[in-house]
């Protein structure tokens, strides 16, 4: 009888093209055979239209390498209700959200589990997210929470004249060192690694949010409780970035997205800002400023929307 897996990894797919098929064979051919028995794989596809779900169910892994668990929907239900389907199947002590367009590397998936295991106190952790059309840091995985101050520093610009200053880059949290581990306030959800029993006790993720913020909220909530995530950065993921969604352009040439699905993700980003504010500082802060906070969600959601549709 297979001994039971110590890491769960739950890919969120939605027409990824070939990437998934790569992540998951950076995941074969880069981990450790030692550490890959470990590994349980469950790939969430949601209602994708084009080749990657076929592409990656027929991949031929070796006998020895955990074959994925495969959870095709009916429809495209979002990143949080998406994630949520894979929650019954986890059987690992730690699970890790991996985005379909990443390349894990060597130590990628045990060196931040075993980092865990060691420290006890530490409930979450991600690893240094590099994008590969920059080969830097993706801001993302090592950022703040948005309150209306930091937003207004990074909105404006603000924090790109004092990019290490602790009063106006702390969106991005530029004032941390970026080459040692160390507590962070969130990361993203293409990289994600958390003890399952913890994940369980905060009901996992927000189905509020449909994509985009859902991190945010979810690392929100971990801080409430006083449970520290870890910014691990001897450990590194390339990560390619808006493959599904289609709004980055660095991967503009890359992604499938049509424009319906690029306003739709458009909108989406704006909402999870609305959502955010709503749920965790409307009641913190005077009518006045929330209802300026709310203008200019709504003017950058039709800027991004705009460009999604036009541009």
């Amino acid at each position: 009888m297979p001994a039971k897996p110590i890491l769960s990894i739950v890919i969120l797919n939605y027409n990824s093209g070939n990437y998934l098929e790569k992540c998951l064979l950076s995941i074969y051919r880069k981990t450790p055979s030692a550490f890959l028995k470990k590994i349980q794989i469950i790939v969430v596809d949601n209602a994708s239209t084009d080749e990657s779900l076929n592409l990656a169910q027929n991949l031929k892994p070796k006998a020895s390498d955990p074959k994925p668990r495969f959870l095709p929907q009916k429809k495209n239900l979002g990143f949080s209700k998406g994630n949520n389907q894979a929650i019954p199947f986890l059987k690992g002590k730690y699970t890790l959200f991996l985005n379909p367009d990443t390349i894990v590397f060597k130590d990628s998936l045990s060196g931040p589990v075993n980092f865990l295991k060691s420290h006890p106190k530490v409930t979450a952790a991600t690893c240094y997210l590099r994008l590969v059309a920059t080969g830097k840091l993706q801001p993302e995985c090592h950022r703040g929470f948005p309150t209306p101050w930091r937003s207004f520093a990074h909105f404006s610009g603000l924090s790109r004249l004092f990019p290490t200053s602790k009063i106006f880059s702390g969106y991005f949290l530029g004032h941390l060192p970026k080459n040692k581990p160390h507590a962070i306030e969130s990361c993203t959800g293409a990289y994600f690694l958390i003890r399952t029993a913890t994940g369980h006790r905060l009901n996992w993720w927000d189905e509020d949010y449909l994509w985009y913020g859902e991190d945010l909220d979810f690392c929100y909530r971990l801080y409430q409780k006083k449970y520290p995530i870890y910014f691990l950065p001897q450990y590194k993921t390339d990560h390619y970035q808006g493959i599904s969604s289609g709004l980055k352009s660095h991967t503009k040439k890359e992604t499938s997205a049509d424009k319906k699905t690029k306003t739709r993700s458009a909108k989406a980003s704006t909402d999870a800002m609305r959502i955010f504010y709503r749920k965790h500082y409307q009641e913190k802060y005077p009518i006045f400023l929330t209802s300026l906070i709310l203008a200019a969600i709504k003017t950058k959601e039709i800027a991004r929307i705009i460009k999604a549709k036009y541009l």
